[in-house]
C-alpha cells in the first residue's frame, strides 16, 4: 500500500493558470493519505443491455424452452426468457439478421444474415457463442427452414435453388433442389427467389417450395421430383400448412388468401379477400394491400385460427398497421402503434402434425413487442415484464445512481404501482423460459431517464435487471398551447416540437428532492410525498436573464457602468412575493405585443391535483427578452440542506431559495470575478446584429463539453437548431436585479438594461480594460466567446483562504476552465429560515484548468469523499406537529492554522487538479488527454477506495487514484461515433457505468474487477433441461392402415454416402473460436455442465428403461411359451401315438 505525503509538492505541478501557492508544511498525521486502490481492482467489461432491440428484423420462438429471439438490422440478437432473463449477442459482420431458427429444446439457434452467412449459436452457456459459420459465395440467402427434431437445414436462395446443411457439422449436403427441376420445363421465365420452404406435416418426405412469382411446388425428396405444381397469378408472400397435411393456404400481394388441396393443383379450393369489398355483380373484389404473412392454426374443440398481417383495403382510413385474427365467422382487426415486422402464433404443441391449440400471438413491431391472448374474449394483450419502454418518448438525459438508500426503491415502487394500466390479460406472461442468476453482489441501483415529452422515469437497476418504478409527467404543470399558436413563435424547431423535453436534472436520493430543467428554459422543483394533495395555485417565479448589450436597443456602451461593491444580494432586491401570497403565471398574447417578459410556457392556472409521488414545489421560468427566447439551461444543482436551487446557461446564473420562493442572485459569469482577479474579462459581444436563436450561421460554441448538453433528437436539422441557443456566446454585461413593475403578485428577476435613471447594484463587477481570452478548448474557434456555467457543487467547505472553519458554499465551474466560489450565509433553521434572507457573496476564483469544468468533489483530510449535506426526507404533507425540524448536518471540526483539512478535486475536459483547502494550493495535477477531450468525469466510490473516472471522446475509459491522480485504468473501449453516447454516458459508484447505445437501448458496463469476476453468476441461464413433449398418438386404425405422419430417414438422402459432396466453391465453412467441444467445455458454467450431464443421464436412463421394458417383455413371452410347452408335454406324455 503506497503512501503519498501531501507536504511534498512536486515542482511544476502548480501551473501559472492555477494561481495557487505551495502549501505550508505541517506535521499533522492528516497530511499522509493512504491510497488503497490499485490497478488490479479494475477491469472493463460489458454487463447487460436493456431496452427494445433497435431496428428489429426477425424473430423466432422455442415452444419447449419458451425463449424468444429477436434479430436486428445491425446484426444483433436479443434473447428473452422470463422477466429478468435477457441476453445480448452480436454478429461481428454487423449485417442484418434476416431469419432465426431455433433447434427446439436443443439449446441452439441458427441465424441467417443479409451477407449470406449462416451461424450456429450455442445457448447452453450464459453468454452464447457461435459454434459454426457457413458463408455462401455464389448465392444470396432468402429463406431458411429447420424441421422439428431434424438436423438438416433447408436454405432457399435468390436464384431459386435449395441447399441442405447439416447443423451438427455445418457442412453442405450434395443434395440440391435446382429451380429448373422444380418448375415445369415448359416455363420460360425464372420463378424468382424462394420465399417459403416447409415440410408436409404428415409426410416428411414431401416439402413445399414457394417461389415469389406465385408458383408453389410440392417436392418429393426421395424421388427427387415435383409431385404437384400450383400456379397463381399473384406473387406469394407466405404459405401455411393445415396440420393434417391435406391443404395449405397462401397469402398474396393483392390481399387475397388462396387455400389449395394438395391433390388438386389446377386451381385453389377457396379464394377470399378478407378485407376486400364484395361487389354485388359477382365480379372480383377490389385489390387490397399485400398480406405479408399468414398462419393457420387448428383447435380440437372449435374453428381454426387464421392470423395475418396486412391485407387492408387501400381506401381504408386507418393508416396504422393491423393484425387480423379470423376465428370461425368472427374477424378481429387489431390496430398496432407501429408497423409490424413479424409475428408468431404460440401453440401448445411443437409437433406440426397435431392440433395446434394456439393460445397467444407474439407481434414484433418496429418499436414495441406485443403479445395477444387468443383465449380470452376481446383478445387482450399481456402485460410486458421487460423494460422495453425506455424509448416510449425519446430519451434526452440520463443519470445513474448506485448504492442508493435502501428504502428509496420501495418508496418509488409504492407510488408507481398505482400508475399501472388496467385491461391486461389475467394470464401469466407466456415467454417464461430460463432461470435467474445467483449473484451475491446486490445493492440498490436506480437509473433516471428524462424524455422529450417531459416525462421522467425511475428504474430499478439492481442486480443487472431493469424494472420501471415510477413515471413523472412534468408537462402536467403547464397548460397546453392552443392550436395554431406555434406559427407565431419565432422559436427553434425543437422547442416547438417538444416544448417540455427534459434538458438536465438534479436529484438527491437521500432527501428525495428533484430539480428538473426543460428546453423551454423552465426549472421545476419537486418534493416527494406519499399522500395525495391538491395545489390551489402553482408557485411560479419568473426570471429575466439578459447577458448581451447588442440584444437590447440601448445606446450606452458596456464601459459606461461604474464599478459596484461586492455585497450580498438580499432577496428583497428580486421582489419576492409576500408571505402567503403565491406567485402566479403572467398571461400573455402574441398577437398584440412582443413576447418580452413572457415565458415560453404558461403554467397551469386552475387547482392542480397531485398524486402520491413527486409533487410540484416551485416552477421557475426564464422569460423572453427583446423578442428572443431565453438561452437553454446547461447546468443545474439542488441542495436540500440549504433549500437552494442554482441553474446557469450561457447568459449567467441564478440562485433561487425554493423555501421562501425568492430569487437570491441573478448575474452574468463575468460579474463573478473579483476586481483583482487577473482573469476578469471586460464584457463584450461579438455579434453585430440581432439574430434569432435558431439561426444556423451562428458560430459553434467554444467548449467541447458545451455541445453535449443538447438533448436527444434523431434529425440532424433539429439537432442543429437545438444547439444554436448554446452557440451564441459572448461576454455578459454588468447587470443587476430590479423590482418587478409588471405584476405585484409575480416574483420576477430581471437583468437590468443600461439606463442613467436606473439604480445599479451587483456583485464584484468592475469595468476593466484588461481582457484575456480564456478559451483553452481543443476546438476553440470563437476566441471572444461568452463564458457559460458548466457545473455546480454545493459543499460545506472553505470558500476563502482566511476561513478557519467550513461553511456553506457554492462552487461554480465554467466552460473556460475557471472554478469560482460563492459563500452562502444561511439563517438558523425553523421559522427564521423561512423569514430571514439568505446572503450570497462572491469569493472570486479558486483555480483554473484547461477546457470546460466537468465535475467537482471534496475530500476530507483522510482522503474520503465529503458528500453534499442534505435534509433527511420527511413527509411534506404531514400535519405540522408531525413534521421534523430541518437540521443541517454537523459541520466538520475547524482546521488548525496552516493546515489543509479538505481537498477539492476538479476535473475539466483536459486535466484534473487536487487543491488543498483553505490554502487553495494545488497539490496534484494530471493532464488527462492532449489530442482529445473528456466527455464525462465523476468522482466515484469503489469498494476499496475512491477514484476519478473519465470517458474521453477518443473512446478511452480511464480511472485515476485520489488524491494523487495516478493512472489506474486506461482502456480504449468505445470510439465516439454517436453524439448520443456522449450525452448519456454516466459513471456511478462501485464501478458501474452506462450509456444509451441506440435510441431504444441502454448498455451497462462495469470497470470493477470484483463485478467482472461475479458476472457469470449474476447472469441468468437461457437453457433449462426439459423433456420434449410426447409425439401425438397415431391411433389404432392409422397405424394399421398406414395413415398418420410418415417419417423419413434424411441421413440416407442427404448424407455424403447417398448425395455426395457439395461444391467447395459454393460456401465456406468457418469454425467457431474453439470448436463445438471446446466451446461447450470452456465457455459453459458449472450449471451448464451439470445440465448437460443431467440430460445425458436422462437420455441414458430413458434408453436403459426402454431396454429393460423390452427385456421384461421378452422374458414374459419366453416364460409363457415355456409354460405352454410344458403343459402340452404333460398333456401328451402318457398317450400312444394312435391316441393323439
Amino acid at each position: 500500500m503506497k503512501k503519498f505525503n501531501i507536504r511534498k509538492v512536486l515542482d511544476g505541478l502548480t501551473a501559472s493558470s492555477s494561481g495557487t501557492a505551495s502549501p505550508q508544511p505541517g506535521t499533522n498525521q492528516n497530511d499522509v493519505i493512504q491510497e488503497t486502490l490499485q490497478s488490479e481492482h479494475f477491469q472493463l467489461c460489458k454487463t447487460v443491455r436493456h431496452g427494445f432491440p433497435y431496428q428489429p428484423s426477425s424473430m423466432a420462438f422455442d415452444p419447449v424452452q419458451k425463449i424468444l429471439a429477436i434479430g436486428t438490422q445491425s446484426g444483433a440478437v436479443r434473447l428473452f426468457g422470463r422477466a429478468g432473463v435477457e441476453c445480448y449477442c452480436q454478429h461481428d459482420s454487423g449485417a442484418a439478421v434476416i431469419q432465426l431458427q431455433f433447434l427446439v429444446n436443443e439449446g441452439a439457434l441458427v441465424s441467417a444474415l443479409a451477407d449470406d452467412s449462416v451461424h450456429l449459436w450455442n445457448l447452453r452457456q450464459k453468454q452464447p457463442a457461435i459454434l459454426h459459420t457457413l458463408k455462401f459465395n455464389r448465392e444470396r440467402i432468402t429463406f431458411c427452414h429447420l424441421p422439428f427434431q431434424s438436423k438438416w437445414l433447408y436454405i432457399g436462395t435468390e436464384k431459386g435453388n435449395i441447399h441442405i446443411v447439416n447443423v451438427e457439422s455445418f457442412t453442405l449436403s450434395g443434395y440440391v433442389i435446382m429451380w429448373n427441376k422444380a418448375i415445369e420445363l415448359s416455363s420460360k421465365s425464372h420463378p424468382g427467389p424462394v420465399v417459403h420452404i416447409s415440410d408436409n406435416p404428415m409426410d416428411e418426405g414431401k416439402i413445399l417450395i414457394g417461389f415469389e412469382c406465385g408458383t408453389v411446388v410440392l417436392w418429393d425428396l426421395k424421388c427427387k421430383k415435383a409431385d404437384y405444381r400450383y400456379n397463381h397469378d399473384e406473387a406469394i408472400h407466405s404459405v401455411a400448412w393445415h396440420h393434417e397435411g391435406k391443404q395449405f393456404t397462401c397469402s398474396h400481394s393483392d390481399g387475397t388468401l388462396t387455400t389449395w388441396n394438395v391433390r388438386v393443383p389446377a386451381k385453389p379450393t377457396i379464394t377470399i379477400t378478407p378485407h376486400g369489398k364484395q361487389p354485388k355483380d359477382g365480379k372480383k373484389p377490389e385489390p387490397c394491400k399485400p398480406i405479408l404473412k399468414v398462419e393457420y392454426k387448428t383447435t380440437r374443440a372449435g374453428d381454426a385460427f387464421v392470423v395475418m398481417s396486412g391485407g387492408l383495403s387501400y381506401d381504408t382510413g386507418c393508416r396504422r398497421s393491423c393484425l387480423t385474427v379470423m376465428h370461425g365467422k368472427s374477424t378481429a382487426v387489431l390496430e398496432m402503434d407501429y408497423p409490424i415486422v413479424d409475428f408468431l402464433t404460440l401453440c401448445e404443441t411443437p409437433y406440426p402434425n397435431d392440433f395446434q391449440e394456439p393460445y397467444a400471438v407474439v407481434v414484433l413491431l418496429e418499436k414495441d413487442l406485443v403479445v395477444i391472448d387468443l383465449e380470452q374474449i376481446g383478445y387482450p394483450i399481456f402485460e410486458n415484464p421487460y423494460p422495453l419502454s425506455i424509448h416510449e418518448s425519446p430519451v434526452t438525459c440520463v443519470e445513474y445512481f448506485a448504492d442508493c438508500p435502501p428504502e428509496l426503491i420501495p418508496a418509488l415502487y409504492s407510488v408507481g404501482s398505482r400508475q399501472k394500466r388496467q385491461g391486461y390479460s389475467k394470464k401469466e406472461w407466456p415467454i417464461s423460459g430460463g432461470n435467474w442468476g445467483q449473484g451475491t453482489l446486490s445493492y440498490p441501483e436506480i437509473i433516471v431517464t428524462g424524455h422529450a415529452d417531459g416525462s421522467i422515469k425511475f428504474w430499478d437497476a439492481s442486480a443487472i435487471m431493469l424494472q420501471v418504478l415510477y413515471k413523472l409527467k412534468t408537462a402536467k404543470v403547464f397548460e397546453k398551447a392552443p392550436k395554431g399558436s406555434k406559427e407565431e413563435k419565432p422559436s427553434t424547431e425543437i422547442v416547438d416540437e417538444d416544448p417540455f423535453a427534459i434538458q438536465t436534472l438534479s436529484w438527491c436520493p437521500a432527501s428525495r428532492m428533484l430539480c428538473v430543467a426543460g428546453v423551454s428554459a423552465h426549472v421545476i422543483i419537486y418534493r416527494f410525498s406519499k399522500q395525495e394533495m391538491t395545489t390551489e395555485v402553482v408557485q411560479l417565479l419568473e426570471v429575466r436573464m439578459q447577458g448581451e448589450l447588442n440584444d437590447v436597443d440601448s445606446p450606452d456602451p458596456a464601459g459606461d457602468h461604474p464599478p459596484t461593491p461586492s455585497t450580498p444580494v438580499p432577496p428583497s432586491s428580486s421582489s419576492p412575493t409576500q408571505e402567503g401570497e403565491p406567485p402566479e403565471a403572467q398571461p400573455f398574447t402574441s398577437d398584440d405585443r412582443p413576447r418580452d417578459n413572457g415565458p415560453g410556457l404558461k403554467v397551469w392556472s386552475a387547482p392542480l391535483k397531485q398524486s402520491p409521488g413527486y409533487q410540484v414545489e416551485l416552477v421557475i421560468q426564464l422569460v423572453w427578452v427583446s423578442g428572443e427566447p431565453p438561452q437553454q439551461i446547461t447546468s443545474l444543482a439542488v441542495s436540500s440542506s440549504d433549500g437552494l436551487v442554482v441553474f446557469g446557461n450561457s447568459s449567467g446564473l441564478a440562485v433561487v431559495d425554493y423555501l421562501q420562493k425568492s430569487l437570491l442572485l441573478n448575474m452574468s459569469t463575468s460579474e463573478l470575478y473579483s476586481p483583482s482577479d487577473p482573469y476578469q474579462r471586460q464584457p463584450r459581444s461579438p455579434r453585430k446584429t440581432r439574430q434569432p436563436s435558431g439561426d444556423k450561421d451562428i458560430p459553434p460554441v467554444t467548449s467541447c463539453m458545451s455541445r453535449l448538453s443538447i438533448f436527444y433528437t434523431s434529425m440532424k436539422k433539429t439537432y442543429h437548431s437545438s444547439n444554436s441557443p448554446l452557440s451564441d456566446n459572448s461576454d455578459g454585461n454588468n447587470i443587476s436585479e430590479e423590482k418587478s413593475s409588471k405584476s405585484p403578485t409575480s416574483a420576477k428577476m430581471s437583468k437590468k438594461i443600461s439606463s442613467p435613471t436606473e439604480q445599479k447594484t451587483g456583485l464584484d463587477a468592475k469595468d476593466s480594460s484588461f481582457s484575456r481570452s480564456r478559451s483553452s478548448s481543443v476546438t476553440s474557434i470563437e476566441r471572444e466567446s461568452r463564458e457559460a456555467i458548466s457545473s455546480f457543487h454545493f459543499s460545506e467547505s472553505f470558500p476563502r483562504k482566511t476561513d478557519s472553519s467550513p461553511s456553506p458554499s457554492l462552487w461554480l465551474g465554467t466552460t473556460q476552465g475557471t472554478v469560482l466560489v460563492l459563500s452562502l450565509s444561511l439563517p438558523p433553521t425553523g421559522d427564521q429560515r423561512l423569514q430571514q434572507p439568505v446572503g450570497v457573496s462572491s469569493c472570486g476564483t479558486l483555480v483554473r484548468l484547461k477546457g470546460g469544468i466537468l465535475t467537482m468533489a471534496f475530500l476530507d483530510s483522510l482522503g474520503a469523499v465529503l458528500p453534499p449535506s442534505y435534509e433527511p426526507w420527511s413527509e411534506p404533507n404531514a400535519p405540522d406537529e408531525e413534521k421534523t425540524r430541518r437540521r443541517r448536518p454537523a459541520s466538520p471540526p475547524p482546521t488548525q492554522e496552516g493546515q489543509d483539512s479538505q481537498y477539492a478535486v476538479v476535473c475539466s475536459e483536459k486535466q484534473a487538479k487536487v487543491v488543498g483547502l483553505p490554502s487553495q494550493s494545488c497539490f496534484f495535477k494530471h493532464n488527462i488527454t492532449e489530442s482529445s477531450f473528456v466527455l464525462r468525469a465523476d468522482v466515484v466510490q469503489m469498494a476499496a477506495g475512491l477514484c476519478l473516472a473519465c470517458f474521453c471522446a477518443n473512446g478511452h475509459i480511464m480511472t485515476l487514484s485520489l488524491p494523487s491522480l495516478r493512472p489506474l485504468l486506461d482502456v480504449n473501449y468505445l470510439p465516439l461515433t454517436d453524439m448520443r453516447i456522449a450525452r448519456t454516458f454516466c459513471f456511478s459508484n462501485l464501478g458501474q457505468a452506462m450509456y444509451l447505445t441506440s435510441p431504444t437501448e441502454i448498455q451497462r458496463i462495469t470497470y470493477s474487477q470484483e463485478t467482472c469476476d461475479n458476472l457469470q453468476e449474476m447472469m441468468g441461464e437461457l437453457f433449462t433441461p426439459l423433456e420434449t413433449p410426447e409425439a401425438p398418438n397415431r391411433g389404432f386404425f392409422k397405424g394399421l392402415f398406414g395413415g398418420g405422419a410418415q417419417s423419413l430417414d434424411r441421413e440416407d438422402l442427404f448424407g455424403e454416402t447417398a448425395a455426395g459432396k457439395a461444391s467447395r466453391s459454393l460456401a465456406q465453412h468457418i469454425p467457431g473460436p474453439q470448436g463445438m467441444e471446446g466451446m461447450k467445455g470452456a465457455a459453459s458454467g458449472v450449471v451448464g455442465d451439470l445440465a448437460r450431464a443431467r440430460i445425458a443421464l436422462d437420455e441414458r436412463g430413458q434408453k436403459l428403461g426402454e431396454l429393460e421394458d423390452r427385456t421384461a417383455a421378452m422374458m414374459a413371452s419366453a416364460d409363457s411359451f415355456s409354460k405352454h410347452a410344458h403343459d402340452m408335454m404333460l398333456k401328451y406324455k402318457d398317450k400312444k401315438w394312435y391316441q393323439l
